[in-house]
């Protein structure tokens, strides 16, 4: 009765208290998803339901990863695609090598470790998704290519919904039911539609007056689809069409929504200018959600392969960073554009890994590789990123006082 609230407390205060020392703010969200474990772990059903409603219910998943991932998306911008036409070949090693290594690995260690079927399928889905915007972070305090990172994430983030199901379907097909054009759908839902709305934010801020009434033109006749859908056009639409017309009614009209929130949003930002500067601390809050979910829904599990699966998660974390610089060298890259790479290739999207699980009702099992793995991966990128910064690349012309800047404390 006394270690089980001793226990989460202690994680709170740990997590609360990390804030108050500079040099190690930079762990203090990585704390956070540790205590989501611990109280996960330890009060399993209070995560599951509240009452009569299921914690793990699609809609509320799929709305929670797309709050996630548009709160993440806020750091993204149009400019960030400008960079692909300088760095091509870096983008496209970083490509290949993400898609390569991370899933190869995580196939490789399903059969070193012997996981059940879904929880092994969840390792393969960690190592295929997209990388996540911790790897910008990483690069940002490892002082690497950081245009380079962020080109790669936009590209991979684009890339996903297709690649991701391939992979899925190849590797992982025989371990769970895998359909290419469901898995593509969800992570247009997920990632896409969500990146879509923050990009259209962006334009928003610099669109010239013409650019922008375009903008609220199509809002508005989003607007009126919606409002035919209440008032019994879906209804029409599922009596009257094929079945195979309503998904990809359906995907067009989260479209829609995406133009409509992003419109909200950006007018909101205009009455309350910090809103930006909040949006990821509702991405944040929205992970630690996920990984208490998920922790709670896999307990028992855990209990049993807890261990081995860190293990597994250190290993193909690791082995990311270890072959993604090496190839990228091999490939003729310069060292800050290998270090860039090896973020890349090692830092997965947990949050689009989290968000499919739940989709596929399997988050306590399918969800667990990627509940694992965040925590660790912020904690090794962090490690790695302040050991590259003290080791710097460095121009002959750079000034010695930048050589010796402290690292900033992001938190990740």
């Amino acid at each position: 009765m006394l270690w089980q609230p001793a226990a989460v407390g202690l994680s709170v205060s740990l997590a609360i208290g990390l804030g108050a020392v500079p040099a190690l703010k930079g762990f203090q969200y990585t704390a956070w998803i540790i205590t989501a474990v611990v109280a996960g772990m330890i009060y399993p059903a209070a995560f599951l339901k509240w009452g009569d409603f299921d914690l793990r219910n699609k809609w509320l998943i799929l709305i929670v990863i797309q709050l996630v991932i548009f709160g993440m998306g806020l750091h993204m911008g149009i400019k960030d695609f400008a960079g692909l036409k300088k760095s091509w070949r870096g983008v496209l090693i970083g490509l290949l090598c993400h898609f390569s290594i991370m899933p190869l690995v995580g196939l490789l260690l399903t059969k070193v470790f012997y996981f059940e079927p879904e929880i092994a399928a969840g390792i393969i889905l960690i190592g295929s998704c997209s990388s996540g915007l911790a790897s910008n972070v990483m690069v940002f305090i490892a002082r690497a290519n950081m245009v380079l990172s962020v080109t790669v994430t936009a590209m991979a983030t684009l890339v996903a919904p297709f690649i991701t199901p391939l992979l899925m379907k190849l590797l992982a097909g025989t371990l769970i039911q895998i359909s290419f054009l469901d898995m593509m759908a969800e992570i247009i839902k997920i990632v896409i539609v969500p990146i879509g709305a923050a990009l259209l934010h962006d334009y928003l801020k610099n669109a010239s007056a013409s650019g922008k009434r375009k903008v609220y033109l199509i809002t508005g006749a989003c607007s009126i689809w919606f409002a035919v859908l209440a008032f019994g056009g879906w209804q029409y639409l599922e009596a009257n069409t094929a079945p195979t017309v309503l998904p990809i009614v359906e995907l067009l009209s989260f479209m829609a929504g995406a133009a409509v929130v992003s419109v909200i949003y950006h007018w909101l930002t205009l009455q309350f200018p910090k809103l930006d500067s909040i949006m990821p601390l509702f991405s944040m809050f929205g992970i630690v959600y996920f990984t208490t979910v998920t922790t709670a829904a896999g307990r028992e599990n855990l209990l049993q392969v807890g261990f081995l699966l860190f293990l597994a998660s250190v290993i193909h974390n690791g082995a990311g960073y270890f072959f993604g610089y090496w190839l990228s060298r091999f490939f003729g890259l310069d060292k800050n554009s290998a270090r860039t790479v090896a973020f890349e290739v090692g830092l997965q999207n947990g949050g689009m890994a989290s968000g499919l699980a739940g989709t596929m009702g399997k988050l306590g099992t399918v969800g667990l590789a990627a509940a694992v793995f965040s925590p660790w991966m912020n904690i090794s990128g962090s490690i790695l990123a302040n050991y590259w910064r003290r080791k710097p690349v460095l121009d002959a012309n750079e000034p010695a006082e930048k050589r010796l800047e402290p690292a900033p404390q992001v938190p990740v």
